[in-house]
């Protein structure tokens, strides 16, 4: 069929980012994304143009996905950090300021694309270098040995989205549940391959926040008769478990495909139906205490089930399936035309009922080891709830990425001061670079410069309330005064820096954030066992941050032509 409309030509931009359009668009996104970093950010409330839920977040994993643009340029770099952040779970703010910071001083400097990207590509590894090996001065190793490091880490996650609305001992409980929980998921004395357990969440509207807990096992929210009363517990260990990932709700449409012939006069429901009950009456005779099933489970089976003292479990769901099977070592019985094999059955320690508020969940016990748990978190309204159900998701993830690599580095943006610090150090060392890279001495120094700033941009952006950000000309760590404070009563008011390892001193000296000093190379902080950093950041996520923030510039900045096809 001919077309009815002529067809549009395709649009074609030559060099995106000298466009104002897309300039001033990526301008905003910068501005949007920075004003929400740090335990003081300001919240965003996200909705559509039709209604529906309204969402009020500082997260960059809700945030990037709720953000649409026509410009492609931010659709690359707002995927590429969402990419990141969906693998990495943290550091998605650093990464886009320290992105767009970068693509706005590569753009201010009017060097030329390719050198910018070149040099940019050097700095990036000193960075690395310097982060993996083992004299930087803005890395911490964990100890595995106490659990403080880990709550400290876990707290820098937790305090940094306050769209949770917690106060200090509500956000101190919530990190040392997430540290317990992580442990609990570690097996022990597993010889050979080693897999890691799950936790799994359950959600209290309503509730205070230190009614939160963590159990070892497996809670499952259940609704109507179980057979087991809320002060008792079932314990003659072990219990026996059956589950069904096959439906048992007896339709015709369950038993797969095939043709099916159903004689004459014969009633197919009641056959099904009687197949139910014969696979029933084998549970009952093999004394099985708990039948679960993925879907969903006919009522009559039920019920007769019930009345045989077996407690009944329908509608699990995809997502409890895995862990319930891990936690009993059962097998998942996905048809309902074969006599269950005794290697099917798993097994439980213990049953028992807890009620949280109108919830009422059955705790399962593992018989032997396990690294099952479940975190229940409470919390006083949906919107505080839905916000720390992402960020103890996040935390999670977190801890789990100190398994490879057992350090961290220093938050509240000291690390971001102290390797603009120590890039200018190395730069001002040698004068090979310039050479090597292909560019003049001053182009070297020009664009090292703008990733210096860009770098402790990032850290700046952690004050929104119109405070300044200062570094020390010591150990080249990030300090913030109120706006109203002048430099000379500096040594008065600030206690420590950001990450807390750095207290305040009449001989030490400090120079505001963006301003020329003189390169120095970071001092090494004096190991106080004593002394310990209040905010950490993830080593293993924002060590890929900073490659991604820094390779998705380069790309941004090496695009000549964006072409779109308008039809």
């Amino acid at each position: 069929m001919s077309r009815l409309v002529k067809k549009s030509p395709s649009v074609c931009t030559d060099l995106p980012l000298d466009n104002a359009d897309i300039h001033n668009k990526l301008s905003l996104l910068r501005q949007l994304l920075a004003s929400c970093f740090g335990p003081t950010g300001r919240l965003k409330q996200v909705h559509n143009n039709i209604g529906g839920h309204v969402v009020t977040t500082s997260t960059s994993s809700v945030l990037l996905p709720a953000i649409s643009s026509s410009q492609p340029l931010v659709n690359l770099i707002k995927t590429s950090i969402h990419n990141h952040v969906s693998r990495f779970s943290d550091c998605g703010l650093f990464a886009a300021a320290l992105c767009l910071g970068l693509i706005e001083h590569a753009q201010q400097s009017g060097l030329a694309a390719n050198v910018t990207i070149r040099i940019n590509k050097h700095l990036l590894g000193l960075c690395v270098s310097y982060l993996q090996g083992e004299d930087c001065g803005c890395k911490v190793k964990l100890d595995f040995c106490s659990s403080q490091s880990l709550i400290t880490l876990a707290r820098s996650v937790i305090s940094s989205k306050p769209a949770c609305v917690l106060t200090e001992q509500e956000m101190l409980h919530i990190s040392r549940l997430a540290v317990q929980a992580f442990l609990l998921t570690l097996p022990c004395n597993n010889p050979g391959i080693v897999m890691l357990g799950k936790t799994v969440s359950a959600y209290v509207e309503g509730h205070p926040v230190l009614n939160s807990a963590v159990f070892p096992g497996l809670l499952l929210d259940v609704t109507g008769d179980f057979c087991l009363n809320k002060e008792d517990n079932l314990n003659p260990s072990p219990l026996s478990v059956v589950v069904f990932s096959a439906s048992l709700a007896g339709d015709l449409c369950e038993l797969g495909e095939g043709l099916i012939e159903v004689p004459a006069g014969v009633d197919s429901d009641l056959q099904i139906l009687e197949q139910l009950l014969e696979l029933g009456k084998q549970v009952v005779t093999d004394e099985v205490k708990l039948f679960a099933c993925q879907k969903v489970i006919h009522p009559v089976l039920q019920q007769y089930l019930r009345s045989e003292g077996v407690i009944v479990i329908e509608r699990l769901g995809a997502y409890l399936m895995e862990p319930l099977i891990q936690l009993t070592g059962a097998q998942p019985v996905a048809t309902l035309h074969t006599t269950l094999p005794a290697k099917a059955y798993g097994e439980v320690r213990e049953i028992s009922v807890r009620q949280f508020g109108s919830k009422t969940l059955l705790h399962l016990r593992p018989s032997g080891e396990s690294a099952i748990c479940t975190m229940v978190l409470c919390h006083r309204n949906e919107t505080m709830l839905s916000e720390l159900k992402v960020v103890c998701q996040k935390t999670e993830h977190v801890l789990r990425l100190t398994i490879r690599d057992p350090a961290a580095l220093l938050g509240g943006g000291c690390t971001e001061t102290h390797l603009a610090a120590y890039i200018r150090h190395k730069s001002s060392e040698v004068s090979e670079p310039a050479a090597v890279l292909g560019c003049s001495h001053s182009e070297y120094h020009l664009c090292m410069e703008g990733f210096c700033r860009s770098l402790e941009s990032v850290a700046k952006a952690l004050e929104h309330s119109g405070g300044n950000s200062l570094i020390d000309l010591t150990h080249a760590h990030h300090w913030t005064i109120p706006a109203d404070m002048t430099k000379g009563g500096i040594e008065d008011s600030l206690g420590f820096c950001g990450c807390g390892l750095v207290g305040s001193s009449p001989s030490r000296k400090w120079t505001y954030i963006n301003t020329k000093y003189t390169a120095f190379s970071p001092a090494s902080l004096s190991v106080d066992p004593a002394v310990r950093p209040r905010v950490l950041d993830s080593f293993t996520a924002k060590l890929n941050a900073l490659q991604v923030a820094v390779e998705t510039a380069n790309l941004a900045l090496d695009v000549r032509y964006i072409i779109q096809d308008v039809n």
